[in-house]
């Protein structure tokens, strides 16, 4: 019998006594309810106060027999207590539970798979900007849980550990385990239980990368091939070769602080969108007294943030050649979160700055709003339907150039046809292939159409 089930019973027990001495007195002593309980609850607690009547002899009798039901019942319910309480200690179920809920409260945190080396360093990183994150790892060793660092243990491939992990709420993601199968099985798992997280895989071999990011790995990295690549360069620097390679005189990476004034455009941006106009990767976000190291596609900037931006120049110094993309709104107007976490991080990849809405009317403040180079609206939504919300787009003339396309579940030629007369440019029917969405807008927009006249 477990713990929790003797605790159960033994409190039963000790009800069942309370009561039967009760009734018990209600019975042989014509006592009231209370006047019952009361002698049942001095008797079994051998408090010693004074019979409120006299009992009879079947009633001294039976408070014999009382006294020690309640003696064996509490001797069962100390030891059934204290061998949970001991239990939990020595087990640390206790401190495995409080974990458990500091890692349920986390919200935008990064989870590490795999804590080997390669994760040893992430980890140091992460505590060194000041992130939160949690270590999951089958043996994650005896110097994991120290200073403070969360951490589960188990197998990071399952379903069930890594929501543990809290990776519904979670920001990124490191796929640092010890094999690239085991790799591309915890990325497939990742990517399906949260759309828009961000991953970064570890590959030892080469030929693997491509099946990571096909899987769904935002980045991959291979250790080795980074290490040999460093060593070289700093060899080719140190010897005054550094000109012969081309694969080293083409770029250099030059990391830089960039503060965000009142002015700047790209407050109330996400960082996937910072990332395209700066020309580079946004490695770190400051904000206040906190550092974030590799900020979420989906983090919103703010006024004061002060960005940790990577660019690739030609030369040391010099600001990106090419112009910076002008900024590409597009409205996602669908009530099922899935599918809206998911094409918020496949129009991020493409480049565009997405906007969702959950119901037709607030879709359609959003698209008179930003006048967006193109909205995707669902064909059945609460309150407006998909074409009521293009026939009332194509009413407002400022949104002639807006690219309306509607997203449907039904392959119908009539509903192909009732879209494209109510003004929508382009009708997807929903299949497995979600780029097929993206492909369209993209296409929509290129078709011979003047630029697009973003409202803000």
């Amino acid at each position: 019998m477990s713990s929790r089930k003797k605790i159960i019973a033994a409190i039963i027990i000790l009800i069942s006594i309370v009561l039967g001495g009760t009734f018990g007195y209600m019975q042989l002593e014509r006592y009231t309810f209370f006047q019952g309980l009361y002698m049942s609850v001095i008797t079994i607690s051998t408090v010693g106060y004074g019979e409120i009547i006299p009992l009879s002899p079947k009633g001294q009798g039976f408070s014999i027999a009382l006294i020690f039901s309640s003696i064996i019942g509490l001797a069962f319910a100390g030891r059934a207590l204290g061998e949970s309480l001991l239990e939990n200690t020595w087990s640390g179920r206790a401190e495995k539970r409080k974990m458990h809920r500091r890692i349920q409260s986390l919200k935008g945190h990064q989870i590490i798979c795999g804590f080997g080396r390669v994760g040893h360093a992430a980890a140091s990183q992460f505590v060194a900007a000041r992130s939160d994150f949690v270590i999951v790892d089958q043996a994650p060793g005896a110097e994991v849980g120290v200073d403070g660092q969360l951490y589960l243990e188990g197998d990071a491939t399952r379903e069930q550990i890594l929501l543990d992990a809290g990776i519904k709420e979670a920001r990124g993601l490191l796929a640092l385990l010890g094999s690239d199968p085991e790799n591309v099985f915890l990325v497939l798992t990742a990517r399906e239980l949260n759309p828009t997280l961000r991953i970064i895989a570890r590959a030892n071999d080469p030929n693997v990368e491509n099946k990571l990011l096909k899987a769904g790995a935002d980045k991959v990295i291979s250790p080795f091939t980074t290490a040999g690549t460093q060593i070289a360069h700093e060899m080719l620097l140190a010897t005054g070769q550094h000109d012969d390679v081309c694969a080293f005189a083409d770029v250099v990476h030059t990391p830089r602080w960039i503060s965000l004034g009142t002015d700047n455009p790209l407050i109330d941006t996400s960082i996937s969108h910072a990332a395209h106009q700066l020309g580079g990767a946004v490695l770190g976000l400051r904000r206040g007294n906190r550092d974030c190291l590799l900020p979420g596609e989906n983090e919103v900037l703010k006024d004061g943030d002060v960005l940790l931006v990577i660019q690739a120049d030609q030369e040391p110094g010099n600001k990106p050649s090419k112009e910076p993309a002008p900024i590409r709104n597009v409205v996602i107007v669908d009530d099922n979160p899935v599918i809206v976490k998911l094409y918020t991080r496949l129009f991020q990849k493409a480049g565009f700055v997405p906007h969702t809405a959950a119901n037709g009317t607030a879709g359609l403040k959003l698209i008179l709003r930003l006048r967006p180079a193109a909205a995707v609206i669902d064909f059945m939504l609460p309150v407006f339907s998909g074409i009521e919300i293009c026939e009332k787009v194509r009413q407002t003339p400022e949104l002639n150039r807006t690219r309306l396309i509607l997203f449907t579940a039904d392959d119908n030629a009539a509903t192909r046809q009732r879209a494209l007369s109510a003004g929508a440019d382009a009708v997807v029917v929903k299949s497995a292939d979600a780029q097929e969405v993206i492909n369209t807008v993209v296409q929509t927009i290129s078709e011979n159409l003047p630029p697009v006249d973003e409202g803000n």
